[in-house]
């Protein structure tokens, strides 16, 4: 099955715009499978089929180990595990086998550590895929009612195996839970403003210019007009279109919080 296209591309529905986002994104992601995009050689992962076949395992697997790590997986997990797997448009019987695999990662011995190792193996340098192996399993956690204590050292353990730092994982979080709809209504004002330090990956404590450093560099990268220079597909465009007005969002935020003008 070709499964890296359905990773990313939901991966980048989830960042787009929640469960449906995800839909749209795992469908945009068939089209990389079925190669409709062609003479777009970068905008499609090019794995071999060991590569898809460990992705599949790995990304059940995980999920379901990251499910368990607070002791007992809830129904809510479950449903959201499900979810994915048909916004991922598997079929009857690749379900079956996702299924296989969640139910193996919840079981005490799963060997977490080597299939992390493996996976970094496999896909070291491919950055895109990396996150969106990581937002995959953030995005479950948060449709089931978020990241709880317990899962937080396994979901970071996750993440630093392949080459997300402790800021960018924060980031996906809190993008994550943003545009979901699953997070509280209400956040108090410092969770705000904790929210938006994450956003642009800096540091409470850092200065005025340090927050503008990281602002306009955050904006040059995800700027849509250099994506689509570079023939980016369109759903990383509009996700890219979500990310800077995330960005500008929260940095307008904490130049209100601080006095900035």
């Amino acid at each position: 099955m070709k499964w890296a296209g359905k990773l990313t591309g939901a991966a980048l529905g989830l960042v787009a715009g929640g469960p449906i986002g995800s839909l749209i994104g795992a469908l945009i992601g068939h089209q990389f499978d079925r190669g409709l995009f062609r003479g777009r050689s970068e905008a499609r992962p090019r794995l071999d089929a060991a590569t898809e076949s460990l992705l599949f395992r790995a990304g059940f697997g995980v999920m379901g180990c990251l499910a368990k790590a607070d002791g007992r997986v809830s129904e809510a997990e479950i449903r959201a595990a499900r979810s994915i797997m048909h916004e991922m448009q598997l079929s009857p019987p690749q379900i079956r086998q996702a299924i296989e695999h969640f139910s193996a990662g919840k079981q005490p011995g799963y060997p977490l550590s080597s299939v992390l190792e493996e996976l970094r193996r496999r896909i070291a340098g491919n950055r895109q895929l990396s996150r969106s192996f990581v937002e995959l399993q953030i995005g479950m956690l948060i449709r089931s009612g978020g990241v709880g204590r317990a899962q937080r050292p396994v979901l970071w353990e996750i993440a630093s195996s392949l080459g997300v730092g402790r800021v960018e994982l924060a980031q996906l979080e809190a993008s994550l839970e943003a545009r979901s709809g699953r997070g509280p209504r209400r956040r108090d004002a410092a969770g705000e403003i904790t929210a938006a330090y994450a956003s642009l990956g800096v540091a409470p404590e850092a200065s005025d210019e340090e927050l503008k450093v990281a602002y306009r560099r955050l904006m040059n990268r995800h700027h849509p007009d250099k994506l689509a220079a570079r023939g980016e597909p369109v759903a990383r465009q509009e996700a890219a279109k979500e990310k800077t007005r995330e960005v500008r969002a929260a940095y307008e935020r904490i130049c209100r919080h601080r006095g900035i003008r």
